[in-house]
Protein backbone atom coordinates (compact mmCIF):
# COMPACT_ATOMS: atom_id res chain seq x y z
CA UNK A 1 0.00 0.00 0.00
CA UNK A 2 1.31 3.43 -0.95
CA UNK A 3 2.26 5.67 1.96
CA UNK A 4 0.59 9.09 1.88
CA UNK A 5 1.51 12.37 3.55
CA UNK A 6 -1.44 14.13 5.18
CA UNK A 7 -1.24 17.93 4.96
CA UNK A 8 -3.30 19.88 7.50
CA UNK A 9 -3.51 23.65 6.97
CA UNK A 10 -6.44 26.09 7.16
CA UNK A 11 -4.88 28.33 4.51
CA UNK A 12 -5.90 27.00 1.06
CA UNK A 13 -3.01 28.72 -0.71
CA UNK A 14 -0.44 27.39 1.72
CA UNK A 15 -2.08 23.97 1.57
CA UNK A 16 -1.78 23.88 -2.21
CA UNK A 17 1.86 25.09 -2.20
CA UNK A 18 2.81 22.53 0.43
CA UNK A 19 1.07 19.75 -1.50
CA UNK A 20 3.03 20.61 -4.65
CA UNK A 21 6.32 20.65 -2.76
CA UNK A 22 5.65 17.30 -1.09
CA UNK A 23 4.61 15.69 -4.36
CA UNK A 24 7.75 17.01 -6.06
CA UNK A 25 9.73 14.99 -3.49
CA UNK A 26 8.01 11.82 -4.71
CA UNK A 27 5.29 11.39 -2.09
CA UNK A 28 1.53 11.13 -2.51
CA UNK A 29 -0.62 13.57 -0.57
CA UNK A 30 -3.93 13.87 1.21
CA UNK A 31 -5.08 17.32 2.34
CA UNK A 32 -7.34 18.55 5.14
CA UNK A 33 -8.48 22.10 5.85
CA UNK A 34 -8.97 21.50 9.57
CA UNK A 35 -7.96 19.19 12.38
CA UNK A 36 -11.46 17.72 12.40
CA UNK A 37 -11.18 16.79 8.73
CA UNK A 38 -7.74 15.34 9.41
CA UNK A 39 -9.12 13.10 12.16
CA UNK A 40 -11.76 11.78 9.77
CA UNK A 41 -9.07 10.89 7.23
CA UNK A 42 -6.99 9.20 9.91
CA UNK A 43 -9.99 7.13 10.99
CA UNK A 44 -11.00 6.09 7.48
CA UNK A 45 -7.66 5.95 5.69
CA UNK A 46 -5.21 5.73 8.58
CA UNK A 47 -3.46 2.70 7.10
CA UNK A 48 -2.37 4.76 4.10
CA UNK A 49 -1.05 7.74 6.07
CA UNK A 50 2.58 7.56 7.15
CA UNK A 51 3.26 11.18 8.11
CA UNK A 52 1.20 14.26 9.03
CA UNK A 53 2.35 17.82 8.32
CA UNK A 54 0.31 20.36 10.29
CA UNK A 55 0.44 24.13 10.70
CA UNK A 56 1.57 25.12 14.19
CA UNK A 57 -1.08 27.82 14.68
CA UNK A 58 -4.35 26.87 13.01
CA UNK A 59 -7.76 28.23 13.81
CA UNK A 60 -9.99 25.95 15.84
CA UNK A 61 -7.69 23.14 16.92
CA UNK A 62 -3.95 23.88 16.89
CA UNK A 63 -1.08 21.43 16.43
CA UNK A 64 -0.73 20.72 20.15
CA UNK A 65 -4.37 19.74 20.54
CA UNK A 66 -4.24 17.71 17.34
CA UNK A 67 -1.26 15.65 18.52
CA UNK A 68 -2.95 15.04 21.88
CA UNK A 69 -6.03 13.94 19.99
CA UNK A 70 -4.08 11.36 17.99
CA UNK A 71 -2.69 9.97 21.23
CA UNK A 72 -6.17 9.77 22.78
CA UNK A 73 -7.45 7.89 19.74
CA UNK A 74 -4.48 5.52 19.80
CA UNK A 75 -3.26 6.72 16.40
CA UNK A 76 0.51 6.31 16.16
CA UNK A 77 1.52 8.61 13.33
CA UNK A 78 4.60 10.88 13.27
CA UNK A 79 3.76 14.59 13.01
CA UNK A 80 5.84 17.33 11.40
CA UNK A 81 4.98 20.85 12.51
CA UNK A 82 5.06 23.72 10.01
CA UNK A 83 5.79 27.16 11.40
CA UNK A 84 6.20 30.66 10.05
CA UNK A 85 9.13 31.55 12.30
CA UNK A 86 12.63 30.21 12.78
CA UNK A 87 14.78 30.29 15.90
CA UNK A 88 15.40 28.08 18.89
CA UNK A 89 12.15 29.09 20.60
CA UNK A 90 10.20 27.66 17.67
CA UNK A 91 12.21 24.44 17.75
CA UNK A 92 11.46 24.03 21.45
CA UNK A 93 7.82 24.87 20.88
CA UNK A 94 7.53 22.23 18.16
CA UNK A 95 9.14 19.59 20.34
CA UNK A 96 6.85 20.51 23.24
CA UNK A 97 3.78 19.64 21.20
CA UNK A 98 5.24 16.22 20.46
CA UNK A 99 6.40 16.77 16.89
CA UNK A 100 9.13 14.57 15.44
CA UNK A 101 10.40 17.47 13.31
CA UNK A 102 9.59 21.00 12.21
CA UNK A 103 9.90 23.00 8.99
CA UNK A 104 9.90 26.77 8.55
CA UNK A 105 7.69 28.34 5.87
CA UNK A 106 8.32 28.43 3.01
CA UNK A 107 10.07 25.05 3.19
CA UNK A 108 11.95 23.86 0.12
CA UNK A 109 11.06 20.48 -1.44
CA UNK A 110 14.48 19.20 -0.33
CA UNK A 111 13.86 20.17 3.30
CA UNK A 112 10.39 18.65 3.22
CA UNK A 113 11.72 15.46 1.68
CA UNK A 114 14.33 15.18 4.41
CA UNK A 115 11.77 15.82 7.15
CA UNK A 116 9.32 13.25 5.75
CA UNK A 117 12.03 10.62 5.32
CA UNK A 118 13.15 11.22 8.90
CA UNK A 119 9.59 11.01 10.21
CA UNK A 120 9.06 7.72 8.40
CA UNK A 121 12.28 6.43 9.96
CA UNK A 122 10.98 7.33 13.41
CA UNK A 123 8.25 4.75 12.96
CA UNK A 124 10.41 1.68 12.35
CA UNK A 125 13.58 3.14 13.94
CA UNK A 126 16.22 1.86 11.48
CA UNK A 127 18.51 4.39 13.11
CA UNK A 128 18.35 2.38 16.32
CA UNK A 129 19.58 -0.71 14.57
CA UNK A 130 22.39 1.27 13.01
CA UNK A 131 23.44 2.91 16.27
CA UNK A 132 23.39 -0.45 18.01
CA UNK A 133 25.66 -1.88 15.32
CA UNK A 134 27.95 1.15 15.42
CA UNK A 135 29.61 0.03 18.64
CA UNK A 136 30.59 -3.45 17.52
CA UNK A 137 30.21 -3.85 13.75
CA UNK A 138 29.79 -2.20 10.39
CA UNK A 139 27.73 0.95 10.06
CA UNK A 140 26.48 1.92 6.60
CA UNK A 141 26.01 5.53 5.53
CA UNK A 142 22.32 4.84 4.95
CA UNK A 143 22.00 4.03 8.67
CA UNK A 144 23.23 7.40 9.94
CA UNK A 145 20.61 9.57 11.64
CA UNK A 146 20.25 12.67 9.47
CA UNK A 147 17.04 14.66 9.69
CA UNK A 148 18.81 17.98 9.11
CA UNK A 149 19.91 19.31 5.71
CA UNK A 150 23.41 19.93 7.09
CA UNK A 151 23.87 16.30 8.09
CA UNK A 152 22.25 15.07 4.89
CA UNK A 153 24.95 16.99 3.03
CA UNK A 154 27.62 15.21 5.08
CA UNK A 155 26.12 11.81 4.24
CA UNK A 156 25.92 12.68 0.53
CA UNK A 157 29.58 13.76 0.43
CA UNK A 158 30.59 10.64 2.38
CA UNK A 159 28.82 8.42 -0.14
CA UNK A 160 30.80 10.02 -2.94
CA UNK A 161 34.04 9.58 -1.01
CA UNK A 162 33.30 5.91 -0.35
CA UNK A 163 33.35 5.15 -4.08
CA UNK A 164 37.06 5.94 -4.34
CA UNK A 165 40.29 5.81 -2.34
CA UNK A 166 40.63 9.60 -2.24
CA UNK A 167 42.10 10.93 1.06
CA UNK A 168 39.41 12.43 3.26
CA UNK A 169 39.70 14.93 6.10
CA UNK A 170 36.76 15.10 8.50
CA UNK A 171 36.55 18.46 10.27
CA UNK A 172 34.41 19.34 13.26
CA UNK A 173 34.23 19.82 17.00
CA UNK A 174 34.98 17.02 19.42
CA UNK A 175 32.08 14.62 19.80
CA UNK A 176 30.25 15.38 16.53
CA UNK A 177 30.70 11.83 15.23
CA UNK A 178 33.73 12.02 12.95
CA UNK A 179 34.76 8.45 13.78
CA UNK A 180 31.23 7.24 13.01
CA UNK A 181 31.38 8.92 9.60
CA UNK A 182 34.80 7.38 8.93
CA UNK A 183 33.53 3.91 9.85
CA UNK A 184 30.53 4.37 7.57
CA UNK A 185 32.70 5.48 4.63
CA UNK A 186 34.84 2.37 5.11
CA UNK A 187 31.82 0.07 5.46
CA UNK A 188 30.27 1.51 2.28
CA UNK A 189 33.47 1.09 0.24
CA UNK A 190 34.92 -1.93 -1.54
CA UNK A 191 37.31 -2.27 1.42
CA UNK A 192 34.50 -3.10 3.85
CA UNK A 193 35.75 -6.65 4.41
CA UNK A 194 39.25 -5.39 5.23
CA UNK A 195 40.49 -3.88 8.53
CA UNK A 196 39.41 -0.49 9.85
CA UNK A 197 42.22 0.69 12.13
CA UNK A 198 42.13 3.74 14.41
CA UNK A 199 45.13 5.80 15.46
CA UNK A 200 44.54 8.78 17.79
CA UNK A 201 47.45 11.23 17.71
CA UNK A 202 46.43 12.94 20.96
CA UNK A 203 46.07 9.71 22.93
CA UNK A 204 49.70 8.62 22.74
CA UNK A 205 52.95 10.19 23.89
CA UNK A 206 54.97 11.90 21.12
CA UNK A 207 57.96 9.55 21.47
CA UNK A 208 55.75 6.52 20.72
CA UNK A 209 53.92 7.98 17.73
CA UNK A 210 56.52 6.92 15.15
CA UNK A 211 56.77 3.27 16.18
CA UNK A 212 53.04 2.95 16.83
CA UNK A 213 52.12 4.34 13.42
CA UNK A 214 54.86 2.87 11.23
CA UNK A 215 56.03 -0.09 13.31
CA UNK A 216 59.57 -0.98 14.30
CA UNK A 217 61.60 -0.51 17.45
CA UNK A 218 60.07 1.29 20.42
CA UNK A 219 62.16 3.92 22.31
CA UNK A 220 63.06 1.39 25.03
CA UNK A 221 63.95 -1.35 22.51
CA UNK A 222 67.36 -2.06 24.10
CA UNK A 223 65.77 -2.89 27.45
CA UNK A 224 62.55 -4.59 26.28
CA UNK A 225 63.43 -5.87 22.81
CA UNK A 226 59.88 -4.88 21.84
CA UNK A 227 58.89 -4.16 18.23
CA UNK A 228 55.61 -2.68 17.07
CA UNK A 229 53.69 -4.04 14.10
CA UNK A 230 52.46 -0.53 13.28
CA UNK A 231 49.02 0.78 12.39
CA UNK A 232 49.83 1.05 8.70
CA UNK A 233 50.59 -2.67 8.43
CA UNK A 234 47.53 -3.54 10.52
CA UNK A 235 45.38 -1.55 8.09
CA UNK A 236 46.99 -2.96 4.93
CA UNK A 237 44.26 -3.49 2.35
CA UNK A 238 41.76 -1.54 4.46
CA UNK A 239 41.34 1.92 6.00
CA UNK A 240 43.51 3.79 8.49
CA UNK A 241 41.64 6.46 10.46
CA UNK A 242 44.04 9.03 11.96
CA UNK A 243 42.14 11.01 14.58
CA UNK A 244 43.27 14.47 15.75
CA UNK A 245 45.88 14.62 13.00
CA UNK A 246 46.58 18.23 13.94
CA UNK A 247 48.47 16.87 16.99
CA UNK A 248 50.87 14.76 14.89
CA UNK A 249 54.51 15.71 15.70
CA UNK A 250 56.35 17.51 12.88
CA UNK A 251 59.03 14.82 12.50
CA UNK A 252 56.36 12.16 12.05
CA UNK A 253 54.52 14.39 9.58
CA UNK A 254 57.54 14.04 7.26
CA UNK A 255 57.26 10.24 7.33
CA UNK A 256 53.51 10.37 6.83
CA UNK A 257 53.95 12.60 3.78
CA UNK A 258 56.41 10.09 2.31
CA UNK A 259 53.99 7.25 3.02
CA UNK A 260 51.13 9.06 1.30
CA UNK A 261 53.27 9.96 -1.72
CA UNK A 262 54.95 6.59 -2.28
CA UNK A 263 52.63 4.11 -0.55
CA UNK A 264 55.70 2.95 1.39
CA UNK A 265 56.44 3.04 5.09
CA UNK A 266 59.74 2.93 6.93
CA UNK A 267 59.64 1.30 10.38
CA UNK A 268 61.09 3.26 13.28
CA UNK A 269 64.51 2.64 14.82
CA UNK A 270 67.53 0.73 13.63
CA UNK A 271 69.57 1.49 10.53
CA UNK A 272 67.70 3.43 7.86
CA UNK A 273 67.92 1.37 4.67
CA UNK A 274 65.83 1.08 1.56
CA UNK A 275 65.42 -2.64 2.24
CA UNK A 276 63.46 -1.89 5.40
CA UNK A 277 60.75 -0.05 3.56
CA UNK A 278 57.43 -1.81 3.13
CA UNK A 279 54.76 -1.33 0.49
CA UNK A 280 51.27 -0.78 1.92
CA UNK A 281 47.82 -0.41 0.40
CA UNK A 282 45.95 1.81 2.83
CA UNK A 283 43.00 4.17 2.39
CA UNK A 284 43.62 7.19 4.63
CA UNK A 285 40.87 9.10 6.47
CA UNK A 286 41.93 11.86 8.87
CA UNK A 287 39.98 13.88 11.41
CA UNK A 288 40.65 17.07 13.30
CA UNK A 289 38.94 19.49 15.65
CA UNK A 290 41.59 22.10 14.85
CA UNK A 291 41.71 24.58 11.98
CA UNK A 292 44.51 23.02 9.94
CA UNK A 293 44.99 26.15 7.83
CA UNK A 294 45.76 28.08 11.02
CA UNK A 295 48.08 25.29 12.13
CA UNK A 296 49.93 25.58 8.82
CA UNK A 297 50.24 29.37 9.24
CA UNK A 298 51.62 28.92 12.75
CA UNK A 299 54.17 26.36 11.53
CA UNK A 300 52.70 23.47 13.51
CA UNK A 301 51.51 21.52 10.46
CA UNK A 302 53.36 20.97 7.19
CA UNK A 303 51.80 22.74 4.23
CA UNK A 304 52.73 19.99 1.75
CA UNK A 305 51.16 17.34 3.97
CA UNK A 306 48.03 19.47 4.38
CA UNK A 307 47.45 19.59 0.62
CA UNK A 308 48.15 15.86 0.30
CA UNK A 309 45.57 14.97 2.93
CA UNK A 310 42.94 17.65 2.44
CA UNK A 311 41.85 16.46 -1.02
CA UNK A 312 38.24 15.80 0.01
CA UNK A 313 37.30 17.75 3.16
CA UNK A 314 33.99 17.08 4.91
CA UNK A 315 32.83 19.33 7.74
CA UNK A 316 30.60 17.62 10.30
CA UNK A 317 28.39 20.32 11.90
CA UNK A 318 28.03 20.73 15.64
CA UNK A 319 24.85 19.33 17.14
CA UNK A 320 23.58 22.83 18.01
CA UNK A 321 23.71 23.62 14.26
CA UNK A 322 21.43 20.69 13.43
CA UNK A 323 18.86 20.60 16.19
CA UNK A 324 16.42 18.67 14.01
CA UNK A 325 18.62 15.60 14.59
CA UNK A 326 18.42 15.76 18.40
CA UNK A 327 15.02 14.03 18.89
CA UNK A 328 15.95 11.23 16.48
CA UNK A 329 19.33 10.69 18.12
CA UNK A 330 17.86 10.79 21.63
CA UNK A 331 15.18 8.22 20.78
CA UNK A 332 17.76 6.00 19.09
CA UNK A 333 20.13 6.14 22.07
CA UNK A 334 17.30 5.40 24.51
CA UNK A 335 16.06 2.42 22.55
CA UNK A 336 19.55 1.04 22.07
CA UNK A 337 20.19 1.31 25.78
CA UNK A 338 16.86 -0.39 26.53
CA UNK A 339 17.81 -3.31 24.31
CA UNK A 340 21.41 -3.62 25.49
CA UNK A 341 20.36 -3.55 29.15
CA UNK A 342 17.45 -5.91 28.47
CA UNK A 343 14.94 -3.58 30.07
CA UNK A 344 11.35 -4.88 30.23
CA UNK A 345 10.21 -1.88 28.16
CA UNK A 346 11.62 0.51 25.61
CA UNK A 347 12.16 3.96 27.10
CA UNK A 348 10.44 6.90 25.45
CA UNK A 349 10.48 10.67 25.99
CA UNK A 350 7.88 13.15 27.10
CA UNK A 351 7.37 16.12 24.80
CA UNK A 352 8.86 18.41 27.47
CA UNK A 353 11.97 16.24 27.73
CA UNK A 354 12.52 16.41 23.97
CA UNK A 355 11.97 20.16 24.08
CA UNK A 356 14.60 20.44 26.82
CA UNK A 357 17.15 18.38 24.89
CA UNK A 358 16.48 20.34 21.71
CA UNK A 359 16.90 23.69 23.51
CA UNK A 360 20.28 22.78 24.99
CA UNK A 361 23.43 23.70 23.01
CA UNK A 362 25.37 20.44 23.67
CA UNK A 363 28.98 21.69 23.81
CA UNK A 364 30.05 18.03 23.87
CA UNK A 365 27.88 17.32 20.83
CA UNK A 366 26.54 13.84 20.05
CA UNK A 367 28.82 12.13 22.56
CA UNK A 368 27.45 14.31 25.37
CA UNK A 369 23.86 13.67 24.27
CA UNK A 370 24.48 9.93 24.26
CA UNK A 371 25.95 10.01 27.76
CA UNK A 372 23.11 12.20 29.04
CA UNK A 373 20.47 9.82 27.69
CA UNK A 374 22.23 6.78 29.16
CA UNK A 375 22.53 8.48 32.55
CA UNK A 376 18.86 9.44 32.47
CA UNK A 377 17.84 5.93 31.44
CA UNK A 378 19.69 4.43 34.41
CA UNK A 379 17.88 6.77 36.81
CA UNK A 380 14.44 6.60 35.17
CA UNK A 381 11.54 5.18 37.16
CA UNK A 382 8.89 4.82 34.47
CA UNK A 383 8.54 4.07 30.77
CA UNK A 384 9.11 7.68 29.77
CA UNK A 385 12.05 10.01 30.35
CA UNK A 386 11.08 13.39 31.82
CA UNK A 387 12.92 16.73 32.16
CA UNK A 388 13.60 15.85 35.79
CA UNK A 389 15.70 12.90 34.55
CA UNK A 390 18.09 15.43 32.99
CA UNK A 391 18.75 17.51 36.11
CA UNK A 392 22.16 18.74 34.94
CA UNK A 393 20.71 19.95 31.64
CA UNK A 394 17.67 21.61 33.24
CA UNK A 395 19.95 23.86 35.28
CA UNK A 396 21.55 25.21 32.11
CA UNK A 397 18.47 25.89 29.97
CA UNK A 398 16.54 29.08 30.68
CA UNK A 399 12.86 28.52 31.26
CA UNK A 400 13.00 24.90 32.45
CA UNK A 401 12.57 24.24 36.12
CA UNK A 402 11.26 27.77 36.72
CA UNK A 403 7.64 26.77 37.23
CA UNK A 404 4.76 26.18 34.87
CA UNK A 405 5.39 29.19 32.66
CA UNK A 406 6.76 27.13 29.79
CA UNK A 407 4.02 24.50 29.97
CA UNK A 408 1.25 26.89 29.04
CA UNK A 409 -0.36 26.91 25.62
CA UNK A 410 2.33 28.44 23.38
CA UNK A 411 -0.28 29.81 20.96
CA UNK A 412 -2.16 31.91 23.49
CA UNK A 413 0.47 34.58 22.99
CA UNK A 414 0.18 34.67 19.22
CA UNK A 415 -1.46 38.06 19.16
CA UNK A 416 -0.13 39.32 22.48
CA UNK A 417 0.65 43.04 22.64
CA UNK A 418 3.13 44.60 24.99
CA UNK A 419 1.25 46.63 27.53
CA UNK A 420 2.45 50.24 27.32
CA UNK A 421 4.67 51.23 30.23
CA UNK A 422 3.84 53.99 32.59
CA UNK A 423 4.91 56.93 30.44
CA UNK A 424 5.73 60.38 31.71
CA UNK A 425 5.05 63.22 29.26
CA UNK A 426 8.47 64.79 29.45
CA UNK A 427 11.02 65.83 26.89
CA UNK A 428 14.11 63.62 26.80
CA UNK A 429 16.59 65.10 29.22
CA UNK A 430 20.26 65.29 28.52
CA UNK A 431 22.52 63.73 31.08
CA UNK A 432 24.33 66.08 33.45
CA UNK A 433 27.59 67.33 32.00
CA UNK A 434 29.52 65.53 34.72
CA UNK A 435 28.13 62.12 33.69
CA UNK A 436 29.54 60.61 30.48
CA UNK A 437 26.86 59.60 27.97
CA UNK A 438 28.17 56.02 27.80
CA UNK A 439 27.65 55.63 31.53
CA UNK A 440 24.12 56.94 31.27
CA UNK A 441 23.28 54.32 28.65
CA UNK A 442 25.06 51.47 30.44
CA UNK A 443 23.90 52.01 34.00
CA UNK A 444 20.37 51.35 35.18
CA UNK A 445 19.14 52.00 38.70
CA UNK A 446 17.32 49.29 40.60
CA UNK A 447 13.93 51.01 40.21
CA UNK A 448 14.13 50.98 36.41
CA UNK A 449 14.90 54.70 36.04
CA UNK A 450 17.85 55.95 34.02
CA UNK A 451 20.37 58.11 35.87
CA UNK A 452 19.11 61.68 35.73
CA UNK A 453 15.52 60.65 36.54
CA UNK A 454 14.20 60.16 33.00
CA UNK A 455 11.70 57.40 32.26
CA UNK A 456 10.85 56.29 28.72
CA UNK A 457 9.81 59.49 26.99
CA UNK A 458 6.41 59.83 25.33
CA UNK A 459 7.53 62.52 22.86
CA UNK A 460 10.49 62.84 20.54
CA UNK A 461 12.92 65.74 20.14
CA UNK A 462 10.45 67.55 17.83
CA UNK A 463 7.72 67.45 20.43
CA UNK A 464 5.59 64.89 18.57
CA UNK A 465 4.20 61.78 20.25
CA UNK A 466 6.38 58.75 19.60
CA UNK A 467 4.92 55.65 17.92
CA UNK A 468 4.04 52.56 19.94
CA UNK A 469 6.70 50.63 18.01
CA UNK A 470 9.38 53.09 19.07
CA UNK A 471 8.32 52.90 22.70
CA UNK A 472 8.04 49.11 22.57
CA UNK A 473 11.53 48.76 21.10
CA UNK A 474 13.01 51.03 23.75
CA UNK A 475 11.19 49.16 26.52
CA UNK A 476 12.50 45.80 25.26
CA UNK A 477 16.04 47.14 25.08
CA UNK A 478 15.64 48.56 28.60
CA UNK A 479 14.33 45.22 29.93
CA UNK A 480 17.22 43.32 28.36
CA UNK A 481 19.70 45.61 30.09
CA UNK A 482 17.80 45.65 33.36
CA UNK A 483 17.53 41.84 33.60
CA UNK A 484 21.01 41.26 32.12
CA UNK A 485 19.76 39.29 29.11
CA UNK A 486 17.77 36.69 31.10
CA UNK A 487 15.24 35.98 28.35
CA UNK A 488 12.71 34.08 30.43
CA UNK A 489 12.59 36.83 33.04
CA UNK A 490 12.41 39.56 30.39
CA UNK A 491 9.45 37.86 28.70
CA UNK A 492 7.67 37.30 32.02
CA UNK A 493 8.09 40.90 33.17
CA UNK A 494 6.96 42.26 29.81
CA UNK A 495 3.89 40.03 29.94
CA UNK A 496 4.63 38.16 26.72
CA UNK A 497 5.80 34.68 25.80
CA UNK A 498 9.37 33.92 24.86
CA UNK A 499 8.50 33.12 21.24
CA UNK A 500 6.85 36.54 20.92
CA UNK A 501 9.89 38.16 22.53
CA UNK A 502 12.27 36.48 20.10
CA UNK A 503 10.11 37.56 17.17
CA UNK A 504 10.16 41.16 18.34
CA UNK A 505 13.93 41.04 18.83
CA UNK A 506 14.24 39.94 15.24
CA UNK A 507 11.80 42.62 14.03
CA UNK A 508 13.73 45.40 15.81
CA UNK A 509 17.17 44.03 14.98
CA UNK A 510 18.11 43.59 18.64
CA UNK A 511 20.96 41.21 19.46
CA UNK A 512 19.70 39.06 22.38
CA UNK A 513 23.15 37.63 23.10
CA UNK A 514 24.68 40.97 24.01
CA UNK A 515 22.08 43.39 25.37
CA UNK A 516 24.59 45.70 27.02
CA UNK A 517 26.59 46.17 23.84
CA UNK A 518 23.34 46.59 21.89
CA UNK A 519 22.33 49.41 24.20
CA UNK A 520 25.61 51.27 23.91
Amino acid sequence: MTTHVLIVDDDPVQRRVLKQSVESSGYRCLAAESAKAAFELLKTRGGEIGVVIIDLTMRGMDAQSFIRGTHDLGIAVPVIVETGQGGIDVVVEAMRVGAVDFVVKPASPERLGTAIAGALKSGDQPAVRSLRRARHSALALSDIVSASPAMTRVVDLSKRASHSTIPVVLEGEAGVGKETIARAIHASSDRAAKPFVIFNCSAISPELVDSTLFGGETPDFRESGERQTGKFLEADGGTLFIDEIGDLPLDVQVKLLRAVQSAEIEPAGGIKTTAKRRKVNVRLISATAKNLIEEVKEGRFREDLYYRLNVFPITVPALRRRREDIPFLARAFAERFSIEQKLPHVLGFSASALALLTAYDWPGNTRQLENAVFRAAVMAQGHELLPSDFAQIVKQVTGFGEGEEDRRDPHAERHAIVEPPKIVAVQPQAAPASVPAAEVEAEVAHDGVFPGGSLIASTDETGNVRTIAQIEEELIRFALRFYRGQMSQVARKLGIGRSTLYRKLKDYGIDPDDPLRDAA
